[in-house]
């Protein structure tokens, strides 16, 4: 639960002493440390608990893994995902190739992705695909990435992120993302002006457009992906929904305090630099939870060092 909420130092009080911790206690410290871009201490958390006598799992293994993944840990990983079955004992199953496939495809390894998929021990799913297809749309593979979308419909055909990733459209209906103030969740889509403060949301959006710009902020328009000019596509960067989340906490919390906000998708390359630079002009800390990670970001840099 602490993990899941950002709050580290409660976890890390919580946990036993690594003598009395049973695998269960780190499992969870190893998942918790790879969610929160610590790769280095997710590794040694694993050594730990070997040189402990606590025998590793199938969970263990996928929360290590997740951590090369997302670290660009590519080769340290691929070790890992050996030792599980040679020198652990722990057949790989589904999940453990998902993370693979999501280890080579991050760091542009295509070919050996779709090697790798090929002689899976097990058959892949939606999920294999779906990385595959992220992957593609990454480093801007259309070829790959057609056979990856085709796969993931014929998986799952009613998986809209086939679409999304494959046609580089934003679908935004029924996509929220939201921040917590105290007791009440506000909740915003791409160029929301239902709330009440929306005025208020947009004079903020702004002024921080116009700060980060002094600092030397140029919008990546790539990651507008509608047929527009180049204008548009900033203004359309500039209506997504995790800045409005982002000004509207800014105006409704103290200041110095951590500012958190969740979402369903993952964070667009140009919100995650627009988000450094606020964290270094406005002094604070912002965490920003997706569906796969946390990022921290803190003094104009990202716990996940840009590779997420």
């Amino acid at each position: 639960m602490y993990g899941k909420c950002g709050e580290m130092n409660d976890v890390l009080k919580i946990f036993p002493e690594p003598n009395l911790r049973p695998r269960l206690s780190w499992n969870v410290l190893i998942s918790v440390f790879a969610r929160h871009g610590f790769f280095q201490k997710a590794r040694d958390t694993f050594h730990d608990m070997v040189k402990q006598g606590s025998k590793p799992d199938h969970v263990t293994f996928v929360s290590l893994l997740s951590a090369c993944s997302h670290g660009g840990l590519v080769d340290e990983g691929l070790r890992y995902f050996a030792a599980m079955t040679s020198e652990f004992g722990v057949p790989a199953g589904i999940e453990h190739c998902v993370c693979v496939v999501d280890l080579l495809g991050r760091s542009g390894r295509l070919p050996e992705a779709i090697a790798f998929i090929k002689e899976m021990p097990v058959p892949p799913n939606d999920f294999v695909w779906r990385s595959l297809l992220a992957a593609c749309r990454m480093h801007r593979n259309t070829e790959l990435g057609k056979v990856a979308a085709e796969n993931l419909l014929t998986s799952n055909p009613s998986d809209d992120s086939a679409y999304v990733l494959y046609s580089n459209i934003c679908a935004t209906s029924g996509r929220w993302h939201w921040v917590k103030l105290k007791n009440q969740i506000c909740t915003f889509g791409i160029g929301d002006l239902s709330h009440p403060e929306s005025e208020q949301i947009y004079r903020k959006l702004t002024e921080l457009r116009k700060k980060i710009q002094e600092a030397g902020y140029i919008a990546d328009t790539s990651f507008a992906l509608h047929d527009t000019d180049e204008e548009q596509k900033e203004h359309n960067l500039w209506m997504h929904s995790e800045r409005l989340a982002l000004a509207y906490g800014l105006i409704s919390t103290p200041e110095g305090s951590t500012l958190r906000i969740f979402k369903n998708l993952r964070v667009c390359g140009d919100c995650h630099s627009v988000f450094k630079l606020v964290s270094n002009i406005i002094s604070r800390e912002i965490i920003l939870r997706d569906p796969y990670r946390f990022h921290h970001f803190s003094s104009g840099q990202c716990s996940c060092g840009d590779y997420w």
